[in-house]
């Protein structure tokens, strides 16, 4: 009796071993099809990485290559190309809002190939700059689309197939991502080197384009859903509909002081770390290391970089955001401290260590705190805007160090100056209260539009903070 009532109770697999049960096969397809090809989410981060990496053209160390040759053979000075990436850094940094809508709207798909193809044609448009005005248009298109736009929808599209292990799979995006992007500088210098610097924008416009519009939309999924999937690969019923994705609005995120301590960290790291790499050769010149020496150093940083994106991945799912926003801007705040007792050889090494720990660590934990604090449904619009005043933040830094420097001869008093932004990013994250439910009630009580473009709010308190 107890054999017949396990046979009734347990599907029957065949006579050979390891056969999917028929009833299985029949009843729930999609979710046997997803259990055989393994959780999709994992693609997705590699899709999203590769996206990442071909930001590089979009980027200082993509478009470092380029300044000489603008001032050469446009005839331009350095301060007319910088004015002009500046601008364009603006320009293109404001439009970051609207590209977070389009994602939540869209979706990582779609919105990515159409960024991907507008990338390539502004890429191959730097090809035909002849002057001031065509430069800055050109910098608008491809800060926008590069630095901006794709790097956005690349990391937000993580965050929809993650939620337990949300922190570690975006630490490994952005990981090899950085990876790949430290190679561009290299890669683009010897294209330059065989085909001259305009065929070199036609070559990276290619490859953008090739490269991806076809991962979008062969590769990329918008959600677990869609293959028949759950998040962090969980077995989901294929006959639960899948539920709507909720949130908090961007204008109720934007009205919370943990909102504001994250981004400040973000903005901190954005401004004083490209500030401090932009003027590296100069800087470290002053404490006595050579130019070789100097640009040696940023291999230390790229290290630390890539070691800090996987190592607060992995702690973002365990450890409290507050304490990992502290332990950064402590790093920060360290490294512009120790700037004047830098020498060459260890000092300097351990300099650049705690620069590019402090940086990776920031970014790796801007793409995952925000979606477990403020949800899915509205997560592209909300980093956005943090995106906007990172692009914006990255563009005055070294405008402040220089103007610093001009002023005093050296550049130790301006990094005193802006060692109150990381100051005050720790002290905004010691007592930033945690966004949960009970909040975003007081927050739409104070003011009862601000809730009208978002879900209903999630639980977002399911981890101490």
């Amino acid at each position: 009796m107890r054999r017949q009532a396990r046979e009734r109770a347990e599907p029957r697999v065949g006579s050979r071993p390891g056969r999917i049960p028929e009833e299985l096969v029949l009843e729930r397809p999609r979710a046997v099809l997803a259990a055989v090809r393994g959780f999709y989410g994992w693609r997705i981060v590699l899709f999203a990485a590769l996206g990442l990496a071909f930001t590089a053209p979009g980027q200082t160390v993509g478009n470092s290559v380029f300044i000489d040759h603008f001032i050469a053979d446009l005839d331009l000075t350095r301060s007319q190309v910088s004015g002009a990436y500046l601008v364009g850094t603006l320009v293109g940094g404001a439009t970051m809002p609207f590209v977070g809508r389009w994602i939540d709207r869209f979706g990582v798909r779609l919105v990515m190939a159409f960024v991907g193809a507008g990338f390539a044609l502004a890429l191959v448009g730097m090809s035909a700059v002849v002057g001031f005005v065509s430069l800055l248009i050109g910098f608008t298109g491809i800060r926008m689309l590069g630095q901006g736009a794709l790097g956005l929808v690349s990391t937000t599209s993580v965050s929809y197939w993650f939620e337990r292990r949300r922190g570690a799979a975006l630490g490994i995006t952005v990981a090899i991502g950085s990876a790949l992007m430290s190679l561009a500088p290299l890669a683009l210098t010897r294209v330059i080197d065989v085909t001259g610097w305009r065929s070199a924008w036609i070559v990276a416009g290619v490859l953008v384009g090739v490269v991806v519009v076809s991962t979008a939309l062969l590769g990329m999924r918008d959600r677990p859903e869609h293959v028949g999937q759950g998040m962090d690969g969980d077995v989901v019923d294929p006959q639960t509909p899948p539920s709507a994705k909720t949130g908090w609005a961007r204008g109720e995120a934007m009205r919370t002081s943990m909102f504001w301590a994250v981004t400040g960290a973000v903005a901190a790291v954005g401004l004083i770390g490209t500030g401090l790499q932009f003027h590296q050769i100069s800087l470290l010149g002053e404490q006595g290391l050579t130019p070789v020496e100097a640009a040696a150093n940023f291999i230390p940083v790229t290290i630390a970089t890539i070691a800090a994106t996987l190592l607060v991945g992995a702690l973002i799912d365990r450890v409290r955001p507050r304490h990992l926003i502290i332990a950064c801007m402590v790093l920060l705040l360290g490294a512009m401290l120790a700037v004047p007792f830098v020498s060459p050889g260890v000092l300097a090494v351990v300099y650049a260590l705690a620069l590019g720990t402090a940086g990776g660590g920031v970014r790796s934990l801007e793409a995952a705190v925000f979606p477990r604090f403020f949800g899915l449904a509205h997560v592209g619009a909300i980093r956005g805007s943090v995106m906007a005043l990172n692009v914006g933040s990255t563009a005055f830094g070294p405008l402040a160090l220089a103007a610093g420097f001009d002023l005093t001869g050296s550049y130790v008093p301006a990094i005193g100056v802006l060692a109150v932004l990381p100051a005050a990013v720790i002290v905004a994250a010691l007592f930033a209260p945690v966004p949960d439910d009970a909040l975003l009630e007081r927050i739409r009580q104070r003011r009862p539009t601000a809730g009208s473009e978002g879900a209903p709010a999630e639980s977002v308190s399911q981890r101490p903070d």
